[in-house]
């Protein structure tokens, strides 16, 4: 069996007046592509952010897993990679600066970092750019340029909020098939998407989250057959028919900074 990395148990999460997720347990083991399914609002970045130990729980545990012993979700934070949907990097660096600032904060040496960083930019076609500025990049570019940043340090979980949104069809690719070859290889990821056929393509379970709580946890195959559908846009619909919450203002400005904490804090 698969060890258990992360564990989620009866969170709940509320800002001010606003329930974010509501009694949420769901657990993440070695080796898995999990998707968290729902649309804007339904609570699926603010899992990821507490599942990095960006933020506390309201109430409940996230806890993390060293051989076999539960952990405070901090201590796990060196095996794991974020790549956040505003992606902080610096301008005045270039993509491989950027990597390598990160993978020293994590007590990883250039060469080692520079190994992993050209083994996947191969994967990504972005040998040639690691060199340049990222000052002016393109959004792909930049997405692949958090995406090596977060892997530079060997992490057992990557935590991906949105990784192909608004990225063109050649880019969007290129990153499921190296969230693929991870899962293969026996990573484990876990991403936010919004996009049903993305999931399909890439997940090996789909958690689908409407409005702060999970509506669904398990295989593309068994989501089809517990809800009695044809296709998982049929199931995502018949498992989320309550009318969607409006999703309350965030402040982007200070989310962006707490990314950026997190993405240069030296791991304890």
């Amino acid at each position: 069996m698969s060890e258990l990395l992360l564990n989620v148990c009866d969170v709940t999460k509320t800002f001010s007046e606003v329930t974010a997720l509501q009694n949420v347990d769901v657990a993440f083991h070695s080796g898995e592509v999990v998707g968290l399914v729902g649309g804007n609002g339904a609570g699926k970045t603010t899992l990821l952010r507490l599942l990095c130990g960006l933020y506390r729980p309201t109430t409940g545990k996230v806890q993390g897993t060293i051989g076999g012993d539960a952990v405070d979700i901090h201590t796990m934070r060196e095996n794991v990679g974020v790549v956040p949907e505003a992606t902080g990097l610096y301008a005045r660096l270039t993509a491989w600066e950027n990597i390598r600032y990160h993978s020293r904060l994590n007590g990883v040496d250039d060469e080692m970092a520079w190994t992993r960083t050209e083994r996947f930019a191969k994967l990504l076609n972005f040998e040639q750019d690691l060199h340049r500025s990222t000052r002016g990049f393109s959004r792909g570019m930049r997405q692949k340029t958090a995406l090596l940043r977060a892997l530079s340090h060997g992490p057992k979980i990557l935590l991906l909020d949105e990784p192909t949104g608004g990225l063109d069809v050649t880019s969007a690719r290129m990153v499921r098939k190296l969230v693929r070859k991870l899962g293969d290889e026996g990573g484990t990821v876990i991403y936010s998407t919004h996009n049903l056929a993305e999931a399909e393509q890439v997940c090996d379970r789909i958690v689908i989250i409407h409005n702060g709580t999970i509506r669904a946890n398990g295989t593309p195959k068994s989501l089809l057959e517990n809800s009695n559908t044809n296709n998982l846009e049929e199931a995502y619909v018949a498992l989320t028919e309550d009318e969607a919450r409006i999703q309350p203002p965030d402040e982007e400005g200070k989310i962006a900074g707490a990314w950026r904490r997190l993405l240069t804090r030296r791991s304890s």
